[in-house]
């Protein structure tokens, strides 16, 4: 009998669905205050997660909910840098 693996969840501070980890975007905080999107899941810093979907964005960025999990201000600027990441769909 084989073993299953546990697929990692996690909540998307947007829609706050409970999701496969590798399904959604995550978004961190760097040790310096630098908040980015992270693709690849291996940056260094406090991370958050939501859906790869401009809505779920909008939607977390209306509630405030990043500022919540990072416990810092977030500039209007990161956000607009965050959406265009996403179009991308690139590491940036």
């Amino acid at each position: 009998m084989q073993k299953v693996r546990k697929v990692p969840q996690r909540q998307c501070v947007g829609c706050r669905e409970m999701k496969n980890k590798k399904d959604l975007i995550r978004v961190v905080r760097s040790p310096e205050g630098e908040v980015s999107l992270d693709f690849k899941g291996k940056k260094p810093g406090r991370g958050a997660y939501v859906c790869p979907d401009a809505a779920c964005l909008k939607r977390a960025r209306k509630s405030r909910a990043l500022e919540r999990a990072f416990e810092t201000a977030i500039p209007a600027e990161v956000y607009d840098q965050l959406e265009q990441q996403m179009e991308v769909g690139g590491d940036g």
